[in-house]
């Protein structure tokens, strides 16, 4: 089975070998646990949610079986409209789905100090898409990450490799639940 990470430097390993970004140590985890999978790094660094849909078909490629989308964190930090966030984010979604492909949407969190009705306007997108859409939804991608400095590069954003491992222990479990249907079917 095939999983595509979507996303952004979070997803694509940020000052990371390869082998210890998220994708490479999500399918490590899935394949100990006897699961027969590839998991795709289709992570670009800086990318927003809309640069996400531009290359969506291309990224997701064929024989998809599910995507994660980890996309949200740039257009935070560059005061992007929520607005654009909310709907390249549902076309996502929407477009996946209708190709078959499963879909787990992580979600993001504003960064303290952005302005509260900014926060409160992208905090509530990643929710609004998931019921909207009706596809599973991880709260917080750096869950358990964010804002603990021994988990996270210099640059206090990006996780470090031991970051990473904490962001697919927690992960993990919604993501066998997303894949468990496809792994009965094949």
């Amino acid at each position: 089975m095939r999983i595509v990470v979507l996303g952004d430097s979070l997803t694509a390993g940020y000052m990371l070998p390869g082998a210890a970004a998220f994708p490479a140590v999500l399918e490590r985890s899935l394949r100990s646990a006897g699961m027969n999978v590839e998991v795709v790094n289709a992570g670009v660094s800086g990318d927003t949610s809309t640069g996400g849909l531009e290359r969506l078909d291309w990224a997701i490629g064929e024989g998809a079986d599910a995507l994660i989308v980890e996309l949200g964190a740039n257009d935070m930090l560059r005061g992007l409209n929520p607005d654009i966030t909310y709907h390249a984010l549902g076309e996502i979604v929407a477009r996946a789905k209708s190709r078959n492909i499963r879909v787990l949407l992580a979600g993001m969190v504003a960064a303290p100090g952005i302005g509260r009705e900014y926060e409160e306007r992208f905090n509530g997108i990643f929710a609004r898409v998931s019921r909207e859409q009706d596809v599973p939804l991880y709260g917080f991608f750096l869950d358990g990450v964010a804002g603990e400095p021994k988990l996270q590069l210099g640059d206090g954003m990006h996780p470090n490799t031991a970051g990473v491992e904490i962001i697919v222990g927690r992960i993990l479990p919604m993501v066998r639940e997303l894949v468990a249907p496809l792994a009965t079917r094949s």
